[in-house]
């Protein structure tokens, strides 16, 4: 497939693009700056500001899918807004492009744990990542509105992290997947596994998944 990939070169983009290659897919990646993204066989890179729908527009016209990795950084101080602002322009850009796939990678905070509780809402949770968690959950909110795109939001385990590549994974919908122990943990590796074998052959469209051990 032609796949337009947004976030590239952040720690859950570059290893969507590590899998997209690996799978023998064309992969366009939007950037900024795209210089700092390294030649590889079967990679373009377009140069857009995904705060701009137009440009995300031109960027992906043509692909069979957009996914989402955008993250404006974890020590953005406008890290609340800017992401709720870059996801609406993906969104419309995907739209104006004509574009009917979309998968947005957000974040684990706004899983269910109990009945009515959201991670991102326990004590426990990490005040350093509840910008970007409750940016993510906004951003949950406002896709599920969207009608005319076919889209997938993934959320990851709550415990995401540099590892090996299994190729095995367990899938969730709204509710955290926690392992035998209570833990919720996945490679970043098989989180990409696990959203390339959602490109290949849907099986959540307009829905959330998460995926984990």
């Amino acid at each position: 497939m032609k796949i337009a990939l947004i976030g590239s070169t952040g720690f859950v983009g570059s290893a969507i693009l590590s899998e997209l290659l690996a799978r023998g897919h064309q992969v366009t990646a939007l950037a900024r700056t795209p210089a700092k993204i390294a030649a590889q066989q079967g990679l373009n890179v377009a140069q857009a500001d995904v705060l701009n729908p137009d440009a995300v527009a031109a960027a992906v016209r043509g692909a069979d899918a957009v996914v989402s990795a955008y993250n404006p950084g974890w020590t953005n101080p406008d890290l609340h807004d800017e992401f709720l602002r870059g996801s609406d322009s993906i969104t419309a850009g995907t739209k104006q492009a004509g574009v009917k796939r979309l998968v947005v990678v957000g974040g684990a905070g706004s899983l269910f744990i109990a009945p009515g509780v959201q991670l991102v809402d326990t004590p426990e949770f990490p005040a350093q990542w509840k910008p970007g968690a409750l940016a993510a959950r906004e951003a949950l909110n406002r896709i599920r509105q969207e009608k005319d795109l076919d889209w997938s939001f993934v959320s990851p385990a709550a415990h995401l992290v540099p590892g090996e590549r299994r190729g095995s994974y367990r899938l969730g919908g709204e509710e955290l997947v926690v392992d035998a122990a209570g833990e919720s943990n996945l490679s970043v590796a098989d989180l990409a596994v696990a959203i390339v074998d959602e490109l290949e052959a849907p099986k959540h469209i307009q829905r959330r998944f998460t995926a984990a051990y």
